[in-house]
């Protein structure tokens, strides 16, 4: 790291502090322009939540529930693992998670990108409505449930239900999914589908043109109430 890089980075410590008080001097320090370090994370919760655009921020070691919550555009690294809800309702920017993430990774995020090295709990990208989730390892139980929007991408495959309820997004398996979940169906992808994911991936230095991609889209039953077919709402 250069001079500059290091003049233009402050570090700062979680610990046993007030959380409120830590987000308040990581957004003191971002509206000035620098780069922020969080040193002794401890697991802490709801750090760094609506952070600004153009802005960087490093958690060093793992995080509790709900880091970079309400991301609008920042750009924030987790060194290690993070609990429930990192990135949950993301708007823009990138969240990279080192380890392994909680339950409901990136619920209900609009845009963005999360990206987690390791595996994902269940509800991984519930109720998502827009950007791309990358997990290289594999996703838990009901991961993309009653997802609207967005592609979830999983190389280590997933659990149980996946995609159970599926609205409108999709979820990318390069492994097997233990079973599908209500109105979720396999679908060919198109070349240029394929295409497009693959070079996500390599964009990311995941690039790899070998993999058996199944893609999982919504069956569309569940679009509009059908008293006749009543049992597979009952199933939800």
């Amino acid at each position: 790291m250069s001079a500059t890089d290091r003049a233009n980075r402050i570090e700062l410590q979680a610990a046993d502090r007030p959380i409120r008080e830590v987000n308040d001097e990581i957004r003191a320090a971002l509206a000035d322009g620098r780069e922020v370090l969080v040193r002794d994370a401890r697991s802490r919760h709801n750090l760094g939540v609506g952070l600004p655009s153009a802005s960087r921020v490093r958690f060093e070691g793992s995080v509790g529930y709900y880091c970079g919550g309400l991301n609008d555009g920042a750009m924030i690294e987790i060194e290690r693992n993070a609990g429930w809800g990192v990135g949950e309702a993301m708007a823009r920017g990138e969240i990279v998670v080192g380890g392994y993430a909680g339950m409901a990774a990136g619920a209900s995020m609009r845009g963005g990108l999360l990206h987690i090295r390791g595996d994902a709990g269940p509800r991984c990208g519930v109720a998502m409505k827009g950007g791309d989730i990358i997990v290289e390892g594999r996703i838990g139980y009901l991961s993309g449930f009653m997802a609207h929007a967005g592609r979830l991408i999983a190389l280590g495959g997933a659990g149980e239900a996946c995609a159970d309820s599926l609205w409108g997004g999709e979820v990318w398996l390069a492994g097997p999914a233990e079973s599908l979940g209500v109105d979720a169906r396999i679908e060919e992808p198109g070349a240029e589908e394929v295409e497009s994911v693959e070079a996500l991936l390599a964009s990311r230095g995941l690039g790899d043109s070998g993999r058996d991609w199944r893609k999982v889209v919504s069956e569309q039953r569940l679009w509009h109430f059908e008293s006749r077919d009543a049992k597979a709402w009952l199933m939800i």
